[in-house]
């Protein structure tokens, strides 16, 4: 548990580290937002589902998002029609590495957060959590991307979309592709742990909010943006249209606060509703 709570501290510095953009290398920062999600995502999900089953879940992420990635780089479809930069370090193939290790971290925790969500601290999907679990995470993890999405294009030009959007300067199909993706490797690991039961012994309440916590922090992270920095201060996307990176940036701690925020609010409360269940 030690690990796993250095873990959230590290990206908690990371999340903090962003608002001083002109004094740490941009790589270096999505280094630290990427991989102590992932690791964490490695540690806490063996503990409840046993490496086996968790590297499963990392490989399905992987191999899912980049397919999803690299598609869309040179088709368009499902998120729309862009390209990555060279700000977000090696590629594989059209799609930077970090991305794919981003799935895998922040995709870990929404599926958690929507496990707690529909009380399953114990049990694996079954009956009509098979389609839902999935559905719910996805929900979850397009949370994450829609609180975000324009800061790390619009404004920092890690990723660009050269026909711009409506959205910031993302286009909506942005979202409708992230969760068509996220869905599609959530469901088969649902019906891979509906073939691949495990037994395991209860884990402690300390377990869950972790994980909880460190989805939360997330939401944090996007609401330090609001924070007056360095640099200019209307940005244009590349199909000429201006905006304020206030309105950016205001705009996406918003969709944190009553999106993400919700998200892990739900998934507190539900687990606070479990604990007081197990001590009648």
């Amino acid at each position: 548990m030690a690990m796993l709570w250095a873990l959230l501290l590290l990206y908690a510095a990371a999340r903090v580290l962003q608002i001083f953009p002109d004094k740490v290398p941009m790589l270096a920062v999505v280094a630290l937002h990427v991989l102590p999600p992932a690791v964490f995502a490695v540690i806490h999900g063996a503990l409840f589902y046993r490496l086996r089953s968790i590297v499963t879940f990392v490989f399905l992420c992987l191999l899912v998002g980049n397919i999803f990635e690299n598609l869309g780089v040179l088709t368009g479809f499902p998120f729309g029609h862009y390209y990555f930069t060279e700000r977000m370090g090696p590629k594989l193939f059209a799609v930077p590495v970090f991305l794919g290790l981003a799935y895998v971290g922040m995709a870990y925790l929404s599926w958690t957060l929507a496990r707690l969500i529909l009380g399953g601290t114990r049990s694996f999907p079954a009956g009509s959590h098979m389609l839902t679990l999935p559905l719910l995470a996805a929900f979850i993890m397009v949370a994450w991307d829609l609180s975000q999405d324009p800061v790390w294009s619009t404004i920092l030009h890690l990723w660009i979309w050269p026909r711009g959007g409506t959205y910031f300067g993302v286009p909506v199909t942005n979202f409708f592709g992230w969760c068509l993706t996220v869905y599609v490797f959530y469901q088969l690991f649902a019906f891979y742990l509906r073939e691949h039961l495990v037994d395991h012994d209860p884990l402690p309440p300390g377990y869950w909010q972790v994980a909880v916590l460190f989805y939360a922090v997330s939401a944090l992270g996007n609401v330090l943006l609001v924070i007056p920095q360095s640099g200019p201060l209307v940005v244009s996307d590349p199909t000429g249209v201006r905006w304020k990176v206030s309105d950016i940036t205001g705009t996406c701690a918003l969709i944190s606060v009553f999106t993400m925020g919700a998200f892990a609010l739900l998934a507190w409360v539900r687990l606070l509703d479990h604990k007081a269940g197990n001590r009648r």
